[in-house]
């Protein structure tokens, strides 16, 4: 399954947002709903303490129907999506305190369904064995390079960060997938590193 708001274009994200908006304004309803799997369903409704930072940071209020959804109650649309956002990430696999980065405005979700790419179950397990890498070490190598944060969970990749560091990481991820190396994939991934700090810097000196 792909992220719903975001999904390859950043633009999507804010036309989505506008959308959500409008229809709240229209209909006056104050109320949302989100379905994650039901084993990170159960992990969220018995963090007390993770349920609470989300409420506070969003201005909502969470409520549990049946073993995979998730009602929202904010004060506005915004408050809304934007708890809707942190849920779903939580649902792929990211943790509270990561998920909560999606209340900054200049961070993003993305999520990869290694499924669209391949059918067979054994390969998709090989993908994603390859995506994780001998004790951890591609998933942490493309944090760090690309300071996004990675989660493997089901059939799917999902990256947390700034729009820059979204797009390293899924260079180094869709190199993986497509059967590269790891080093072609890593050498891709520090390439568009590169690109990005020599655009920022260029940005800066212009400034």
């Amino acid at each position: 399954m792909n992220f719903p708001y975001y999904k390859g274009n950043l633009t999507n994200n804010y036309l989505v947002m506008i959308n959500i908006i409008v229809l709240r304004l229209a209909t006056g309803v104050s109320m949302d709903e989100v379905y994650i799997p039901a084993e990170r369903a159960a992990l969220l409704k018995a963090d007390k303490k993770g349920i609470r930072k989300l409420e506070k940071l969003c201005s909502c209020k969470l409520k549990f129907r049946g073993a995979n959804e998730i009602i929202i109650e904010g004060d506005g649309a915004f408050e809304e999506y934007t708890a809707k956002n942190v849920i779903y990430a939580f649902g792929r696999g990211f943790g509270i305190d990561v998920a909560a980065k999606l209340t900054h405005p200049d961070y993003y979700f993305s999520s990869i369904d290694i499924s669209e790419f391949t059918r067979n179950k054994n390969r998709i397990r090989e993908i994603r064995a390859r995506l994780i890498g001998t004790n951890g070490r591609t998933k942490r190598y493309i944090e760090v390079v690309s300071s996004a944060k990675v989660s493997i969970f089901g059939d799917t990749i999902s990256f947390i960060g700034k729009s820059d560091c979204i797009e390293e990481a899924e260079t180094a991820a869709n190199a993986i997938i497509d059967g590269r190396s790891h080093r072609l994939a890593y050498n891709k991934m520090e390439a568009a590193h590169r690109k990005n700090r020599e655009r920022r810097r260029e940005g800066v000196e212009e400034a």
